[in-house]
């Protein structure tokens, strides 16, 4: 079993999570978004929609699961900016999105009558499920915190960026960015450093939980759990896009 070896062994892990990111970014449907039909482009964010809807309960989930009062405290100051108004009068997270679809050119009809597919509703549950697996090993706070590090703020903050180069021209008027959702998670949910190299002064959503993460992984005794989580949560995110690939290629 591979061991964590002081910022050599992290350096090794940013390597490995680095190409499970490369290979995402590759995914036919990111890569070529520009290049998408406007009912496909369309249909991507509101199945899209249903996932980040589901953000929320994920994360309370593995809050209920996490052992690490630290890592609590860091999941806890996350899932609460989703909503940062308590008096009702700031939008959540959620209703921004909705808002930058609406300018998009999402009807509100389109919006009002769209369900998740079955293959959406699978990669909901399979979450679910992937998080409930974690907490149940003996490692469950660093499964919980790789994985909400990876699959919710890494692997997002890389799906809105491709998506951004799609939505850029679209939500910039006179040179004003007016995206209030994609474009904002992109920037805070991003990895902006390295495991070894997160520090207290880390601001980004990923960098705070991989802080975190990368002192419990200090003292496992191996850092396959790490790649599995990692590994799973990939395959969550690509079966999702998948469904929107030519069904030649799909199949």
């Amino acid at each position: 079993m591979p061991r964590l070896d002081g910022p050599e062994g992290l350096d090794r892990l940013d390597a490995f999570e680095d190409d499970l990111i490369e290979r995402f970014e590759k995914h036919p449907v990111l890569a070529n978004v520009t290049l998408l039909p406007d009912d496909v482009f369309a249909a991507v964010l509101l199945q899209r929609r249903f996932v980040s809807l589901a953000f929320t309960p994920c994360y309370d989930l593995a809050i209920d699961l996490l052992d690490d009062e630290v890592g609590v405290r860091i999941a806890r100051v996350i899932l609460r900016e989703e909503y940062p108004d308590s008096h009702g009068h700031t939008r959540s997270h959620r209703e921004d999105m909705t808002e930058d679809l609406l300018h998009l050119g999402i009807s509100r009809r389109a919006l009002v009558t769209s369900r998740p597919t079955a293959t959406t509703r699978r990669v909901i549950l399979d979450s679910l499920e992937l998080i409930a697996d974690a907490g149940a090993e003996d490692d469950a706070d660093v499964r919980l915190l790789t994985l909400l590090r990876f699959w919710g703020e890494v692997l997002v903050s890389v799906e809105y960026g491709r998506l951004w180069e799609r939505m850029g021209p679209l939500l910039t008027r006179d040179g004003e960015n007016r995206s209030r959702f994609y474009y904002p998670h992109h920037s805070h949910d991003a990895k902006a450093h390295p495991l070894a190299k997160v520090s207290l002064l880390s601001t980004t959503h990923s960098d705070r939980l991989g802080r975190r993460l990368s002192e419990l992984l200090a003292r496992e005794p191996s850092t396959d759990s790490f790649k599995e989580v990692e590994e799973r949560a990939l395959r969550l995110k690509t079966d999702f896009y998948d469904q929107f690939l030519p069904a030649p290629v799909q199949a």
